[in-house]
């Protein structure tokens, strides 16, 4: 669950937001943030080398996203998000036990905006391996309202064809037809995109599950959160000098680079290659 401050820690409102996924996917987040806080700067890590997480243990997600705190914490960020819903589901009370930080995830917001879209009372969840395993989308709703019908699907190679840029390939629509079977023959209505690399694939998914099924994308929920969070705490920028992102990565920083600028239409001068 996300992080909920009493005493926010002395640090510069001026400092930037930290935002990590295991790889190009977060960049679905760092978009919304963007847009609702336009004049907030960002440091952005992607973890290219060992992406995807999602057929990783629990103790290995652990294990990175403390490794990535540590990365982000050296650039003086204000507040963490979790971008990667893998990590919210394994890592997040972790890291919000061991850091003084405001940090949050993606899991909550998903799910919450999900129990209130419904209008069937059936929610499906696609994601990777290691969150359906978690069961964490499907807690989060039952708590919201028992009536609700969960059904998931672990969609392992969709995040590798994202990270191949095979964004509405004809692979990825036979694949998505696959997936997404089942789903579509258990009548649901709403749709969590549970991984921040599905957004990615709106179309495709669109195309397979008609236009009666809401999907649900939780970066503008997380991105309203974020924005709450400081307003909260004052923690608004207020440095009036332009802003400059900072993107590091742990490996490929070129191949970043190029799909980055595609999805969020320039303003990636620059990505830094980062090892953990």
């Amino acid at each position: 669950m996300p992080a909920v401050l009493s005493v926010m820690p002395t640090i510069d409102a001026n400092s930037p937001i930290g935002v990590f996924d295991s790889g190009l996917g977060g960049l679905t987040v760092v978009k919304q943030i963007i847009q609702f806080l336009p004049n907030e700067q960002i440091v952005y890590f992607g973890d290219t080398a060992r992406v995807p997480y999602g057929a990783k243990s629990a103790e290995t997600i652990i294990r990175y996203s403390r490794q990535i705190v540590g990365i982000l914490r050296k650039h003086r960020v204000k507040m963490i998000v979790v971008a990667c819903n893998t990590a919210s589901a394994l890592a997040l009370e972790v890291l919000c036990k061991e850091s003084r930080l405001p940090i949050i995830g993606v899991i909550g917001p998903g799910a919450t905006k999900a129990a209130r879209s419904t209008k069937r009372r059936k929610v499906g969840i696609i994601a990777t391996s290691s969150t359906v395993r978690s069961g964490a989308y499907a807690a989060r709703i039952r708590r919201l309202d028992k009536t609700i019908q969960v059904f998931s699907q672990p969609c392992p190679l969709f995040v590798p064809l994202v990270e191949e840029g095979w964004l509405d390939h004809e692979v990825t629509h036979t694949v998505a037809r696959e997936y997404l079977k089942a789903l579509k023959k258990s009548g649901v209505d709403t749709l969590i995109l549970g991984c921040t690399h599905y957004p990615l694939l709106k179309n495709v998914l669109h195309s397979v599950m008609g236009p009666k099924v809401m999907l649900i994308d939780s970066a503008e929920e997380v991105a309203a959160q974020v924005r709450r969070i400081l307003i909260e705490n004052q923690m608004l920028r207020t440095r009036l000098s332009p802003l400059s992102h900072k993107f590091l990565v742990s490996d490929e920083p070129q191949n970043f680079k190029r799909l980055a600028q595609r999805f969020l239409g320039g303003g990636v001068k620059e990505v830094h290659l980062c090892h953990v």
